[in-house]
């Protein structure tokens, strides 16, 4: 490899023209990265050993998920994906994945020597396959562009939750998605072909029909540069609104302060997410949606808006002066910490004051339930097991609305059309998508999907919206 002196080019914001932006856009490219991709799949089927064999980072970090061997919470990792130059050098190895942290433009080409180019900068979002965390799950499908559906060669097709995280991302109307055909090394040749069959079978008539389907081992690392070379060219180049106003949605947020700091160092909260639409920048004034959740002595909801300013904006450790949408991002705010510490924040949205959509207490919706519930274990001798009921007036569920995870009591049905109250209010706008969720034997099972047509905000509801000053 080249010097370890850096070449990135560097961002300045007084030359930012949000009008010329790209996602390719070298400038932007070098230092965050601007496609999200999710890694879908059953348990313990190998998603994190993916994204660490092509990040080389680990997404399992805390505790708990070491202690089980399993991903509890949404990882995050981002790599980046270079092609040599050399038109000689055969494929697929001439693409080789670095971490995000890489500061050269052109590292050498282990193959030939040649110069390497950039071709991709992608952000892992890793999602656990457990099915406790279905809600989980749900959360990280908001933000991705594409997914890696994972399928063990040792085991058959479908498990559960692979047929319960397939139904998600077709009800986020993922398009783009790459099966891999993970643990190919624990099986003998014809038994993978034997799966592989299986796959095509599991897939014909779904979103994933006719999505590629590669043999890798993520433990070894077999065939990790074809699926580098899969991500360059096998996922289309997203489309992406760069002018209008910024709206973040948050999937993690962090208390970055240790026990014991003095008080002059305390550093405000961290929200971790990605950008729909718009440029984030250094010194923004924002506004976090719907804020501070409280209710009155008479049990009304009210929610104080948040306000504060972007400190900083951190892809993984690469600082940036601006960020764009597509990646995972990290916004430091003055924002008391105690309300971003485990998380707290998750589910709220980030933008310009007076400029994010209304917060809504009430929804009304057009949905669409499946036929047979997923992921879970029916008897094949009870001629109606696993068909999902219809929608009842006063039953619980759990709607999925962007990063927002929240329980909804149903008001009232009638035809496709279903009104909810909402047990926590979602700063959301009318036509945006979500994923409903019923309890079946003690755990939330995706049952279906809606389409905001309207709904009641706080302020309707004779509640006052309330502002909040929070600075650390």
């Amino acid at each position: 490899m080249s010097s370890t002196v850096s070449d990135l080019p560097v961002q300045r914001v007084e030359e930012l023209n949000v009008e010329t932006l790209d996602p390719y856009n070298p400038v932007v490219m070098a230092h965050q990265a601007t496609v999200n991709i999710g890694t879908i799949g059953h348990v313990q089927h190998g998603k994190s050993t993916v994204v660490k064999s092509i990040s080389g980072t680990n997404t399992i970090r805390f505790k708990d998920e070491r202690f089980m061997n399993i991903t509890i919470k949404l990882g995050y990792a981002n790599a980046k994906i270079f092609k040599c130059d050399n038109a000689a050098c055969l494929r697929p190895d001439n693409y080789r994945s670095f971490p995000s942290s890489m500061n050269q433009m052109k590292p050498t080409c282990l193959k030939c020597n040649s110069p390497m180019t950039l071709q991709r900068h992608v952000s892992f979002v890793d999602c656990p396959g457990h099915e406790l965390l279905m809600a989980t799950m749900l959360n990280g499908a908001a933000v991705m562009d594409a997914a890696l559906l994972l399928i063990a060669g040792n085991e058959s097709c479908p498990q559960l939750q692979t047929s319960e995280h397939l139904a998600a991302v077709e009800i986020m109307k993922l398009r783009n998605i790459i099966i891999l055909q993970n643990k190919i090394d624990l099986v003998k040749e014809k038994e993978a072909a034997s799966q592989y069959d299986e796959i095509l079978n599991f897939v014909r008539g779904t979103v994933a029909d006719g999505a590629p389907i590669i043999p890798i081992s993520a433990q070894l690392k077999y065939n990790i540069e074809v699926v580098c070379e899969y991500l360059c060219t096998k996922i289309p180049k997203p489309i992406r609104d760069f002018t209008s106003s910024p709206r973040f949605v948050v999937i993690r947020s962090f208390d970055v302060n240790l026990p014991g700091d003095d008080v002059e160092n305390l550093k405000g909260g961290v929200a971790g997410g990605s950008i729909l639409r718009g440029v984030l920048k250094l010194g923004q004034a924002v506004e976090v949606r719907p804020g501070f959740i409280t209710r009155d002595s008479e049990n009304r909801t009210k929610c104080l808006t948040v306000y504060s300013h972007v400190l900083s904006l951190k892809a993984e450790s690469n600082p940036l002066a601006y960020a764009v949408p597509g990646g995972l991002i990290g916004v430091g705010t003055r924002i008391d910490p105690n309300l971003t510490r485990a998380d707290r924040l998750v589910g709220q949205v980030i933008g310009e004051v007076g400029k994010l959509p209304e917060v809504f207490a009430e929804i009304e919706i057009s949905y669409f339930l499946l036929r047979h519930l997923l992921g879970v274990r029916t008897d094949p001798n009870v001629k109606k097991s696993g068909r999902i009921a219809k929608l009842e007036r006063g039953e619980m569920l759990m709607v999925n609305i962007g990063s927002t995870s929240t329980g909804a009591r149903v008001l009232s049905v009638k035809g496709d059309l279903a009104k909810f109250v909402l047990t926590t209010p979602v700063c959301s706008f009318e036509g945006e998508k979500l994923a409903l969720s019923r309890r079946v034997d003690k755990h939330w099972r995706l049952i279906g999907w809606g389409i905001i047509r309207r709904g009641v905000t706080i302020s309707e509801e004779g509640e006052e919206e309330e502002e909040l000053e929070t600075n650390a």
